[in-house]
Formats: C-alpha cells, sequence, structure tokens
C-alpha cells in the first residue's frame, strides 16, 4: 500500500471530457460524489496500493452536511478571488520515508459545512481584497467541531492497520458517523469491449475481502482481507452507477457511465466524545 490518495482529482486535465477544454467546469467538486474519475482516486486522507486499484480513506457526516464528506472541498481557478484554493482544515502530521506509518488530522464542524457561502463570497471580493477562508465563516465558532485523527501503520509488508479517532471539541454532545470507506479504482467501465473479470467486495464473517484479478504478489495471490471487526448489519457494499446526466453538455470522448464498488462499514450513530 502507498500514500495518501490525491487531495483533488476533480478539475483536472486528465479529467476533462469537456470540447471547450474547460477542465474546471468539466468535473467540478459537485460532479465527484456522483461520477468515477478514469485516471486516479481522491479521498479524505486515504492511501492506495502502488498501482491505486483498492483505496482506502476516511468518510465522515455530522448529519447536518447535504453529502458525505468524502473528499476535500476548495475553490476552482474562476471561483477564488486569488485562484484555485483548498477551503478546509487538515494536517498532515507525521510520516516515514517508507510510508510504513502515516498520521493526519481533519477538523470537520459540528454545522454544516459552508460550501455555498464560500463560493458566493470569494466570488464577491476582487483580487485586491483578501481571501475569504472557512474559519472566517464561523462555522467553528464555539470550537464546535471534531478533531479527527487517523493513522496508518504497517505491521507487515501485507498488512496495514489504520486507526482513526475523532475528539468532540464543543461544549456539548454532537453527532458523527465514522465510515471508513474501502474501494476499487474503476478501470473496467471505460472500454465498451471489455470483458475482462471484474473485481468484488464482499463480506465473509466481520472482514471485507477485496477479490481483484491483479491484486498482489505474487500474481496468484488475488484477495487481500480488510479485518473491519463489523458488527451484525453494520457494513455495506455495492456498486453505484454515475448518471451521465449531469455531465456538462459539449463533451468529447465521453466514456460509458462508469461504476464504483465500495465497501462502507457502517458504525451506529452516537455522540463522539
Amino acid at each position: 500500500m502507498g500514500p495518501y490518495l490525491a487531495e483533488r482529482a476533480w478539475g483536472t486535465v486528465r479529467e476533462d471530457y469537456s470540447a471547450d477544454g474547460d477542465a474546471w467546469a468539466s468535473f467540478t467538486h459537485d460532479d465527484a460524489p456522483r461520477r468515477a474519475y478514469r485516471w486516479n482516486e481522491d479521498g479524505l486522507l486515504g492511501i492506495s496500493d502502488d498501482e491505486q486499484r483498492l483505496c482506502l480513506a476516511l468518510c465522515l457526516w455530522n448529519e447536518r452536511d447535504a453529502i458525505l464528506k468524502e473528499r476535500l472541498f476548495g475553490l476552482s481557478n474562476p471561483e477564488g478571488n486569488h485562484g484555485e484554493d483548498v477551503k478546509e482544515l487538515y494536517f498532515q502530521l507525521d510520516a516515514v520515508p517508507s510510508s510504513a506509518l502515516l498520521r493526519a488530522a481533519y477538523l470537520y464542524p459540528q454545522r454544516a459545512f459552508p460550501y455555498g457561502d464560500l463560493v458566493a463570497e470569494n466570488a464577491r471580493r476582487d483580487g485586491g481584497m483578501s481571501e475569504y477562508e472557512l474559519l472566517d465563516t464561523g462555522t467553528f465558532d464555539d470550537d464546535r467541531f471534531f478533531d479527527v485523527e487517523v493513522v496508518y501503520a504497517k505491521a507487515a509488508p501485507e498488512q496495514i492497520l489504520m486507526r482513526l479517532r475523532a475528539t468532540n471539541m464543543g461544549p456539548e454532545p454532537a453527532p458523527l458517523h465514522l465510515v471508513p470507506t474501502v474501494w476499487f479504482r474503476n478501470t473496467w467501465s471505460w472500454d465498451l469491449d471489455a470483458t475482462g473479470e471484474r473485481p468484488v467486495l464482499r463480506r465473509v464473517g466481520d472482514e471485507v475481502v477485496a477479490d481483484h484479478p491483479t491484486l498482489g504478489r505474487p500474481s496468484s495471490l488475488r484477495q487481500a482481507a480488510i479485518s473491519a471487526r463489523l458488527p451484525a448489519r453494520s457494513g455495506t457494499a455495492c456498486s453505484r452507477p454515475r448518471p451521465a446526466a449531469r455531465r456538462s453538455a459539449g463533451h468529447r470522448r465521453s466514456p460509458p457511465a462508469p461504476l464504483r464498488s465500495t465497501a462502507a462499514p457502517r458504525p451506529p450513530l452516537r455522540p463522539a466524545t
């Protein structure tokens, strides 16, 4: 398994299928929960194997946001008054050169994340004004946020441990869903004539088993077992279609509607402490 997944794959030239070459408009942050990437993945403090076939990342929900927090949010180059800019609070805290140990933290507000406010206010400001940052929105007032720490540690060459720790920094109990998510990068939906074997995620007891035609070394090793210690009915595995209707008009080289295979353990709701 390798280092962190990309912080942003949306809005990149490699994912641009527009007729006019406008990469920012071709694949927006709003598109990302609904469409699969073709060339690489992003994720919230996530990791992958060296060929990015199998990905593991953090996912959060505070019961206030309309979408899950699966990736970092930022402004595109036309949206920011000083160009593109990530509008999040996250910190990469520790790492060793081999990536055998990785530690990072993400600060997740208990109030609704101000996506619209950040876009609108930065659009109102010109280049001579300061940027409108996440802390300026008041979302973190009274310390109403979760400090979420993620640690990845290699116990053996083919074994990685993931530890999540969430601390409620606010004055009152607040709901938080911690949803570690494992998925395959979609490499099978882009060729209409593709007939190769597709990867599968399935639950076996308290583990999620990832079956992939080329996963592991040597090549005969085709499975990766993700031991999540799942309670009964706490995990989900699915293939989600990404509707093409939300794509902007005028796309060239349009690929078929992709699927993403995911397995997401779902812990019961409880206040974080």
